[in-house]
């Protein structure tokens, strides 16, 4: 019953934002929506385990991750002991983005999604050309007619990828990263919300976001943002931490969490509190199932989600028709 009743809530808000958009039938109107929320009185939402007013959460938020900005890619490191490196390998290898594909990572600050889709699609560049050179060294008359038609056409699409953060000190670190790698084509920086993208509609072929949209106060609108600037056919992608079955791990996982993350945290970028937040964050976020039928009430189709290291993290995929 419960569920039943959260699945008609989310729908009746679905449909009520279905008539509040600007610009072109998916554009949310903010004005008319931050009325309607002084209409229905002061809400309240989670910060952690803490019940905070729906307008202080995202504030909290930005001051958490301006304040671990500059460790955050070392604390990833840490608290992972590397192995996000290996989640963010197999999104990317799901993905299997191809050249000319447009990508936008949202809540990707310092870009390490996006270095990968730049690294994977060189590399798949890189293939395409050792297949032409080898078809080259005996062409068939066929092979040297498409050759000659190819080169008579239109040049091929660029891939492009950009990286949107609402929190401007996470971006400045990724500009960083990127220009000490010597990677800047094709890459853009964009400050943004995710529950109101600075971006027109059917823009993009893959929308990622990877262990951020747990921090978005209002996860329906960030989806519904994420499918309104995807282009028919496009995909949407979220790694998340997620519930974990085995109650084994379970047990070991909470203790690590609770126990030696803010230690961490404290001990490497003196905050406490931050990671003391990131910790309970992953405890109030949907499990597995939740979150793929909140997708389908967003508009995704072909859902589907994919578990990594027993639940810790689940790889979610959906796509615009």
């Amino acid at each position: 019953m419960a569920a039943s009743i959260r699945l008609f809530a989310r729908r009746e808000l679905r449909n009520l934002g279905k008539g509040n958009y600007i610009g072109s039938p998916q554009r949310w109107n903010p004005l008319l929506c931050r009325c309607l929320s002084h209409e229905a009185g002061d809400r309240n939402t989670h910060f952690g385990f803490e019940t905070v007013p729906e307008e202080e959460k995202a504030r909290k938020v930005y001051q958490v991750f301006e304040n671990v900005a500059q460790k955050y890619d070392v604390m990833n490191d840490t608290m992972s002991l590397g192995i996000h490196r290996l989640w963010k390998d197999f999104l990317l290898h799901v993905m299997h983005p191809q050249p000319g594909a447009r990508l936008l990572d949202v809540a990707g600050g310092t870009g390490d999604i996006a270095f990968r889709f730049l690294e994977y699609i060189k590399t798949q560049e890189e293939r395409v050309r050792r297949r032409e050179a080898r078809a080259m060294q005996t062409p068939s008359w066929q092979d040297i007619s498409s050759n000659y038609s190819n080169e008579q056409g239109a040049e091929p699409l660029e891939s492009k990828a950009v990286v949107c953060d609402i929190n401007k000190e996470m971006l400045t670190v990724g500009k960083q990263k990127a220009d000490s790698m010597g990677m800047t084509s094709g890459l853009s920086w964009v400050a943004g919300d995710a529950e109101e993208l600075p971006f027109d509609d059917d823009q993009f072929d893959i929308y990622t976001i990877a262990f951020g949209i747990r921090n978005v106060t209002h996860i329906e609108q960030a989806l519904q943002e994420a499918l309104r600037v995807l282009k028919p056919g496009g995909r949407f992608m979220c790694l998340e931490f997620s519930k974990v079955s085995n109650p084994i791990l379970s047990r070991l996982y909470d203790t690590y969490s609770f126990q030696v993350i803010p230690v961490l945290g404290e001990v490497i970028a003196g905050d406490w509190k931050s990671y003391q937040y990131l910790v309970e964050s992953i405890r109030k976020f949907p499990d597995q199932e939740e979150f793929k039928a909140m997708m389908e009430d967003a508009g995704f189709y072909c859902t589907r989600y994919y578990n990594v290291n027993g639940g810790i993290v689940a790889l979610h995929s959906g796509f615009k028709l």
